[in-house]
């Protein structure tokens, strides 16, 4: 069987066909190659020429730019080859320096040690020792001090790395001669870990200056828009950005499959995803599915292996869940097993995203839009690697995202990447960050030169006044007895945060706003793909009692909006419409929440919570009177034209922003005092905001292009889920008119032509 056979199969069967929104061929790339000037050292060669190894171009880019001092970021696509571009300049100095060391930061513990495999076996095949180990959370006690006093290359991630900062004086040996940090995953970084994250290097920049070393920076991420901003942002040193791959590719089939071609399921997502699932296992493709959910993964996997899976060839035990949760020991023989071929399907979630090593495989299926351009071809990249033909099925979802690639496959194939965002200017990730460096060394204000803008004097005031930094001879130092890493969170703006315990044992911990929307009393919460009922949330000891549960219905707040204008820190006129950037203030109020069965409302039931009043960054236009008029002269509600509007903008940022529409919070209102009139918000959904509207602000005709498209071409004539609804809308998509949103719309991209 072959993916062709599979494809045609598809086109064939009216059970499939008409689901087909668009198959796109993707052409084969052949390899290029290129030799080391001047050669590696003859044992690395040695092992090269062992196992085969050709180097491509990319990977040579990467080794001359290194030897030449320069820091890196790699952004060639899944199976390039990243791991060997990055591993043979730090072999190389190893071999040349016996003091050298290295730090490798990795997102998940999965993918620590799967690297950590492939180091070993470069390490046994060279001779160059490196003595690399993995030091974490998992890290047994006893074997600290050796790693410490030891080990040339350790492998880390970055919560681990935040806490140990603290402790320099214990890694002395290794920040010394700390030549090179290598970030993998480097793309995982954006938003507010990505903020933080920037943070965390440059304190360990400052570490880095106090005992000598100077590191280069390695950088190793999916394709983005701006992979040169992005990585100076991060580290704050320029880097030279290695995009041209010389990898080869088979050929790829790839369709978009839409479960809703009149606006309407047959089945569901996940029983059309399962039943190309069985397909494709059928025409003896090795297959990989990729859901939203430990709970919709361990589902799907059982409904593959029973009756719909019993006229299949092979055994059940052939067909596997991976997911997070599972031990250490069981996720590695699956992905031993998937690599060596005795598993034909898996089903998964994005924890198969990244680069762990799975081999070659025939068939991705996607449940859903991943969320990004990036996710998608990261997933996709997972099949087909080298020569090898492939098949990429993408299976749509109802929302405005996945309806609207659906409609627009010219669009989905030739969308530029995300800009992925990190803000250094957030005034709360900034000062805990602050917070933490003077636990580490003196804080000097006027050398620091690593905190970037003008903030840091006001900051050491402010927590000076508070008896948390007292000035010494040889800077500002922490003086209170909390260390304040566990106080700063790397995922949160805000120290204001709530912890989820379910017998006694914490699951995870919310900032307030997350809290508040996803956590409140009588919720349903959602922890790793399972149920959790809030069975009480106190707020004085910010705690949030759960307990586990498997139940057919979800709960969704009911909110209501206010927010004012702080400060307009940009704004341009565009024909009549004036759209503005700046600060406001934003204050968010849940009353109740609806208890829903597919969408059904059971129930409405009260709230008591006092409301949420934060600063952040928003975007705001206004609806000029003359469009206003149009509106109204059609008969059509200018309020659900706005509303509608609103839901749309938000709905397709994820297109051109890396960012989840989670992110992002909205208001559309007939009067606010700012404009003077009718006016339209976003704003971004974190204290002090994390530039996520700056970057709308900037690429506002293209967003605003996009949301036109989307309700313009849905087939719907009041609006759906697929265009204007938004499934986290606050006020139950209430008022809304498709009709004038179009016209608002319509308008918006006529101006923006004007620019």
């Amino acid at each position: 069987m072959s993916v062709k056979g599979m494809v045609d199969s598809l086109c064939s069967l009216d059970r499939f066909s008409h689901h087909i929104a668009h198959i796109e061929n993707i052409p084969a790339r052949l390899p290029a190659y290129a030799s080391p000037d001047p050669d590696l050292p003859g044992c690395i060669n040695e092992y090269l020429d062992s196992h085969g190894y050709s180097l491509y171009t990319h990977q040579c880019e990467c080794l001359t730019a290194i030897r030449n001092g320069q820091h890196v970021i790699l952004t060639t696509p899944t199976a390039s080859g990243k791991t060997l571009a990055f591993t043979l300049p730090v072999f190389e100095r190893f071999y040349n320096d016996s003091e050298a060391c290295a730090l490798f930061l990795y997102p998940t513990k999965a993918l620590t040690n799967d690297q950590l495999s492939s180091l070993h076996e470069f390490e046994a095949g060279t001779g160059i020792r490196t003595h690399g180990r993995v030091y974490d959370g998992d890290t047994p006690r006893d074997k600290r001090p050796k790693i410490r006093d030891t080990a040339r290359i350790v492998l880390t991630n970055p919560h681990e790395l935040h806490h140990v900062l603290a402790w320099h004086h214990q890694w002395a040996r290794l920040i010394s001669n700390l030549h090179f940090v290598v970030i993998d995953e480097a793309h995982r970084y954006r938003g507010v870990p990505g903020s933080h994250m920037a943070f965390l290097i440059r304190r360990l920049r400052r570490l880095c200056r106090h005992y000598g070393s100077d590191p280069q920076f390695v950088l190793s991420t999916a394709t983005l828009a701006n992979p040169g901003e992005f990585a100076e942002k991060l580290c704050g040193v320029p880097f030279r950005v290695i995009g041209n791959d010389g990898s080869p590719a088979g050929e790829r089939r790839f369709i978009l499959y839409n479960p809703f071609p009149e606006g309407y399921p047959e089945n569901s997502v996940y029983r059309e995803a399962t039943d190309l699932v069985i397909h494709s296992l059928r025409h003896d493709l090795q297959t990989l599915c990729f859901t939203g959910s430990r709970k919709i993964t361990e589902l799907l996997t059982s409904w593959v292996k029973g009756d719909r899976c019993r006229d299949l060839p092979g055994s059940p035990d052939e067909i596997a869940a991976y997911r997070a949760g599972y031990l250490p020991e069981e996720r590695r023989e699956i992905e031993k097993r998937l690599k060596n071929g005795d598993l034909r399907g898996v089903v998964s979630t994005n924890a198969l995203e990244v680069g762990i090593d799975v081999g070659s495989l025939d068939c991705v299926i996607m449940t859903g839009f991943p969320g990004t351009m990036m996710s998608t071809w990261q997933q996709t990249g997972r099949a087909g690697r080298k020569s090898a033909e492939s098949l990429a099925i993408l299976v749509g979802f109802a929302n405005p995202l996945d309806q609207y690639f659906m409609r627009h496959p010219d669009t989905f194939f030739s969308a530029r990447h995300e800009h992925a965002i990190i803000d250094l200017e957030n005034p709360y990730i900034y000062a805990g960050q602050v917070l933490c460096a003077a636990a580490e060394l003196p804080v000097v204000p006027e050398d620091d030169a690593l905190f970037p803008g003008n903030m840091l004097p006001a900051v050491i005031e402010s927590y000076a006044a508070r008896k948390l930094l007292s000035r010494s001879k040889k800077g500002w130092i922490y003086t209170s007895s909390r260390r304040p890493a566990d106080m700063v969170s790397l995922g949160s703006t805000s120290g204001d945060s709530f912890r989820v315990v379910c017998n006694g044992a914490t699951l995870e911990t919310l900032d307030k706003s997350q809290a508040y929307r996803e956590a409140h009393q009588g919720a349903v919460l959602l922890h790793q793909g399972e149920q959790y009922h809030v069975d009480r949330m106190d707020l004085e000891r910010h705690i949030i009692q759960v307990s586990q549960v498997d139940v057919d219905y979800y709960t969704r707040p009911i909110q209501s909006v206010d927010i004012t204008v702080t400060r307009t820190i940009g704004s341009r006129v565009e024909d009549e419409m004036i759209l503005c950037s700046g600060e406001v203030t934003v204050s968010e109020q849940y009353t109740s929440y609806r208890i829903m069965r597919y969408d059904n409302i059971l129930s409405v039931e009260p709230l008591d919570l006092p409301p949420i009043t934060f600063n952040t960054r928003a975007l705001w236009f206004d609806v000029p009177s003359r469009l206003e008029g149009r509106v109204r002269a059609a008969g059509e509600d200018i309020a659900g034209g706005m509303h509608g509007v609103e839901h749309a903008f938000i709905a397709m940022m994820p297109v051109h922003v890396l960012c989840d529409r989670r992110d992002i919070g909205g208001l559309s209102t007939p009067f606010h005092e700012s404009t003077d009139g009718p006016a339209i918000f976003v704003y971004d959904g974190y204290e002090g905001g994390i530039g996520l509207s700056e970057k709308a602000f900037e690429l506002f005709r293209d967003i605003s292009k996009t949301a036109y498209e989307l309700v313009r071409d849905c087939s719907c004539e009041q609006g759906c889920p697929a265009c204007i609804y938004s499934p986290k809308c606050g006020s139950d998509n209430q008022p809304l008119d498709k009709a004038a949103t179009i016209r608002i719309l319509e308008a918006m991209c006529a101006r923006n032509s004007h620019q």
